[in-house]
């Protein structure tokens, strides 16, 4: 058997204390000398008029609502869970109407990170409970009786504003249903019709520049677009021109293009050129190389805006003024700055690495090393012996 406990009438009046040690003393002091509690210790102040870049405080009440009845179809079939339904429903209360049952849809309501939600649910919770407990049968529509009635941040559709005044064309049809009233159904907004593509007028109930009426009655309007560049027609051929729009000219129930290059009406600097455009022109840049005008050799221009300018080719740099070819820097081998006799004694030196390995392995008894240490000493004995290496050692020695 599962018990409910309901929080006392005097419980749920009584202050609460706030969350952190700083506020918690202060409320805490307040409270020991009869005070009423510091201004920014108490709940949160009412809801207003949320930025641009929240919601509107109207649509978090009906998220909030939403989510609750969401949470009423959640727990229609479920009960108390004790293991005995009947008794539980005859000594408690019925689950349906039951303490229980509000609790756990509450707890699902807001999710955890929509912060909104949450503080909006802590100023309304007692309006919640009163709701559920007393108000159900006579007010069974929880978003009007709680967001509308009570807390005043909706208003009936059709409708804007602080005193939830009717949208342009109505509350039945806010903009003549062919736009979307600004704030309807919230406590704010300016209730200006902002119309579909086509449509205009405060009520969106007259043709937008550019269209026509194609049909009417008392209740519809529809509009169809005018040939191209007509900005009002009386119908969609080209013929049916009254009005052009800018760059265009009226010419015999047809819209002309106006060649503004031809008129006073284009305005372009000292170093462009005119070209006209449908319903309009471009200024372009004059490109000064088109025409030779970089003299010097090995030279190229570069246009600039309103000018020019003369660089070297690709390939050359500019020395005291002349582009002259770059000299590019062959990679220097690691015996580049060696003289060929240097390079060749070191080459003895490698050979004579080379034959003390031999002697080495010679020296234990192999006789195909031995062979081939003997022919090499023979060889480098030779060399030495010849006339190159004698100035090759002499020409090291002195340091040339």
């Amino acid at each position: 058997m599962s018990c409910v406990y309901r929080s006392p009438a005097w419980e749920k009046m009584a202050p609460r204390a706030p969350r952190g040690l700083a506020p918690a003393l202060l409320w805490g002091l307040s409270l020991f000398l009869g005070l009423p509690g510091p201004v920014w210790v108490q709940l949160s102040p009412p809801l207003k008029s949320s930025s641009p870049t929240e919601p509107h405080p109207c649509h978090t009440c009906r998220g909030l609502v939403d989510s609750f009845n969401k949470g009423l179809e959640r727990t229609i079939r479920d009960n108390f869970g004790g293991g005995n339904t009947a008794w539980e429903e005859e000594k408690l209360s019925k689950y349906k109407d039951s303490e229980t049952r509000l609790v756990e849809v509450l707890e699902g309501v807001c999710s955890k990170s929509d912060f909104e939600c949450h503080r909006l649910l802590e100023l309304s919770e007692e309006l919640v409970e009163s709701w559920w407990f007393h108000k159900q049968q006579e007010a069974p529509d929880l978003f009007q009786w709680l967001c509308s009635d009570s807390l005043k941040l909706c208003c009936p559709s059709g409708t804007f504003g602080p005193s939830c005044l009717p949208c342009p064309g109505g509350a039945e049809r806010p903009c003549g249903g062919y736009g979307q009233c600004e704030g309807e159904g919230t406590r704010g907004g300016s209730g200006h019709c902002d119309c579909q593509a086509g449509y205009g007028g405060e009520a969106c109930g007259q043709c937008g520049l550019g269209y026509f009426e194609a049909q009417r009655n008392a209740s519809h309007l529809v509009c169809s677009a005018c040939f191209g560049p007509c900005a009002r027609c009386s119908g969609p051929e080209e013929s049916n021109c009254l009005q052009c729009k800018k760059g265009w000219a009226l010419h015999h129930l047809k819209c002309v293009d106006i060649d503004e290059c031809g008129t006073e009406r284009a305005s372009c600097g000292a170093h462009q050129f005119c070209v006209n455009t449908e319903g309009s022109y471009e200024c372009r840049d004059v490109d000064e190389c088109e025409m030779a005008v970089c003299p010097g050799e090995n030279e190229q221009c570069e246009n600039t805006e309103g000018s020019y300018r003369c660089v070297c080719a690709e390939g050359y740099k500019q020395i005291e003024g002349i582009c002259v070819k770059e000299q590019i820097p062959e990679s220097a081998g690691f015996f580049s700055e060696m003289t060929e006799d240097e390079l060749v004694v070191l080459q003895q030196m490698f050979f004579g690495v080379i034959i003390c390995a031999l002697a080495t392995l010679a020296a234990k008894g192999d006789l195909v090393f031995t062979a081939i240490f003997i022919g090499a000493v023979a060889a480098m004995t030779g060399y030495w012996l010849s006339e190159r290496s004698d100035r090759v050692l002499e020409g090291f020695i002195k340091g040339r």
